[in-house]
């Protein structure tokens, strides 16, 4: 039944669980397809691309999200979700054309220069993914040119910028100082997160959004896709 695919899509998800070897949070997972034989089979069942990822794969990881806000689980776990998402969506990504799905915009995301710190942009840029977006990472301890030129060149309707230091916040607000510089400010909708940002910071420097953490960064996109406030 496609109901139960996209339940145990949901399940290997929560579990952090990428194949049949995967022990998973739970005892006893080893030897029970993972969520990339169950993508694999999906399609056989009569399951859309779209609601195994928005049903499927971004219906578990709204669940990781309700278990990490209560703190039920940990970075850790997050990331080992997350990482089940990627490995469903490479799997996915070939067939999307094949299914005529537009994809609802594009996002560069890139760590400010001077800072090395990615496992906060790499779970949004996965989640960015599994709800349908297109993303471009362009890496961490990126330069301030670099990623102004790509802003130029691939023209995303999104800019993601992430920093986990103090000292490289400030980067942050030299990209969008540049952006305006090079007459791309209005053309790009920014989005800033890490750990020492906050709300204030990104109002001050001129960002349109703020996400304390994955979910939240996410839940931006779609207000700012949306033309509604976050």
């Amino acid at each position: 039944m496609p109901e139960d695919i996209i339940s145990l899509i949901q399940e290997s998800v929560i579990q952090g669980r990428i194949t049949k070897d995967d022990e998973g949070m739970d005892e006893g997972m080893i030897g029970q397809p993972g969520v990339t034989e169950l993508v694999e089979r999906a399609p056989a069942s009569g399951l859309s691309i779209q609601n195994i990822i928005t049903k499927g794969l971004s219906g578990g990881m709204n669940i990781v999200g309700q278990k990490f806000e209560a703190g039920e689980y940990f970075i850790p776990d997050m990331l080992a979700s997350a990482e089940a998402v990627s490995a469903a969506m490479k799997i996915l990504q070939p067939r999307f054309a094949a299914s005529n799905i537009k994809t609802k915009g594009t996002i560069i995301v890139a760590t400010v220069k001077d800072d090395l710190h990615d496992i906060g942009k790499n779970i949004v840029s996965i989640l960015l993914r599994g709800a349908g977006y297109t993303v471009k990472d362009l890496g961490n301890n990126i330069d301030t040119q670099v990623i102004v030129d790509a802003v130029r060149e691939e023209k995303p309707q999104f800019l993601g910028l992430s920093a986990l230091l103090t000292s490289t916040m400030a980067r942050m607000a030299d990209v969008i100082q540049m952006l305006e510089e090079n007459g791309l400010r209005d053309q790009v909708k920014i989005i800033v997160g890490g750990a020492p940002v906050s709300e204030e910071f990104a109002k001050s420097i001129g960002a349109d959004g703020y996400g304390a953490d994955g979910f939240q960064a996410i839940a931006v996109v779609e207000d700012l896709a949306s033309g509604t406030e976050s």
